[in-house]
């Protein structure tokens, strides 16, 4: 009986603070969301009602880099670097920009829908300039390409209309 009350106690403890870990990250993509002007729009798909520039190339960028698994420290880190030389941002942007791109490639529901949507979006945003986000992409890539990256890569080339 004091085995099962304790074994009790404990799963509501870890129950509460995983609940306040949920929060927490809710609340770092909350401020990155507003820390870059990202207003939501029950109408719209969220990756659609991006206006900014390196909100979609974030987006993209993460996408990507998680089609070739669970992505190391260290292929994180070269993401982190490539956004802030391509885009021009500071670290803590850039942390923030890979946290609300996370994000909103789960809202799409995976890698591979979030990188057709976010790349479309962001050619309507940039009028077809690739260079930074390709630069990007070369950074954080891992040799060899997977082949879902080669296929990403040809999903970007068709938004950006590229033949």
């Amino acid at each position: 009986m004091i085995t099962a009350a304790y074994f009790l106690i404990m799963r509501a403890r870890n129950a509460a603070e995983m609940t306040s870990e949920l929060l927490d990250m809710a609340d770092d993509v909350r401020a990155a969301a507003r820390r870059f002007g990202f207003r939501r729009n029950k109408a719209v798909h969220p990756v659609d009602a991006i206006e900014d520039v390196n909100t979609a190339a974030a987006t993209v960028a993460t996408a990507y880099l998680e089609l070739h698994g669970l992505p190391t420290e260290e292929t994180k880190n070269a993401l982190l670097r490539s956004l802030q030389t391509e885009l021009h941002v500071s670290k803590p942007d850039a942390e923030e920009l890979l946290i609300l791109g996370r994000w909103l490639m789960n809202e799409c529901h995976g890698s591979a829908p979030a990188i057709s949507r976010a790349a479309r979006q962001l050619y309507r945003l940039t009028g077809g300039d690739i260079g930074p986000l390709m630069e990007i992409l070369k950074a954080a890539s891992a040799d060899p390409l997977t082949d879902q990256q080669r296929e990403a890569l040809d999903e970007i080339r068709r938004a950006f209309r590229i033949k």
